[in-house]
């Protein structure tokens, strides 16, 4: 793996830190585009797929050895790019359906579900990503490949598995013609202790939300 790479004429396109630069940057890019909300009516089956193809890049990057950079320090890039932008757009564009419950760590006993949001958690893998990315494109691929497998492990590949666990479970609800069960006050300001969190989408969702998602629900 060589920083060379980024500069190549033509880039090996078998080489594997273009091929998960190449996924990340698709991420990103599609999801910008999702989120201008031009096609609002297809948003949740475009983030399914494009979120179902990102964890394909952060499964090779958990199964590939240990990604070590070149140097002790990471360089400094600066102030992140701003996201409440996004963040704002995806809230509004997801609002009856983003809040949802998860739990943080399956392995850790008795951890009571806790409300989060899909805006939130695409804003959040975003912003790791880019980071990677502006390593990648000043250069230093190895440092964006150890910055991308390390905030994997740490951050956006929890985040977006519980995404797509969330979109999965939305599309789901609708195929199979499975309304949720209305919740009242469900927020992610709210502890909802030990009880059983449900989606905050209302009995009415298939009828008035399926429509607008470009999903069909079963006859």
């Amino acid at each position: 793996m060589s920083d060379a790479t980024l500069h190549a004429t033509d880039p090996d396109p078998d080489d594997f830190a273009v091929q998960i630069a190449d996924q990340i940057e698709s991420f990103l890019v599609a999801v910008f585009e999702v989120a201008k909300g031009e096609d609002p009516d297809s948003a949740v089956p475009f983030l399914l797929l494009e979120v179902s193809q990102l964890l394909l890049a952060g499964g090779r990057l958990g199964a590939h050895e240990d990604i070590l950079p070149d140097e002790r320090y990471e360089p400094d890039l600066g102030p992140e790019p701003d996201v409440d932008e996004i963040r704002e757009r995806f809230a509004v564009m997801l609002e009856p359906i983003d809040v949802y419950s998860e739990v943080f760590d399956p392995y850790e006993p008795r951890k009571a579900p806790v409300p989060a949001r899909i805006s939130d958690d695409l804003a959040d893998v975003i912003t790791d990503l880019r980071h990677g990315m502006a390593h990648y494109r000043a250069g230093r691929t190895t440092e964006a490949m150890w910055w991308w497998q390390f905030s994997y492990f740490s951050n956006w590949g929890s985040t977006a598995s519980a995404t797509l666990r969330a979109l999965q479970s939305l599309v789901a609800h609708v195929r199979l013609n499975q309304p949720l069960p209305e919740l009242d006050g469900l927020d992610t300001d709210v502890s909802m202790g030990d009880e059983t969190l449900e989606f905050e989408a209302g009995a009415v969702m298939a009828e008035e939300i399926a429509g607008p998602l470009g999903i069909r629900p079963v006859k």
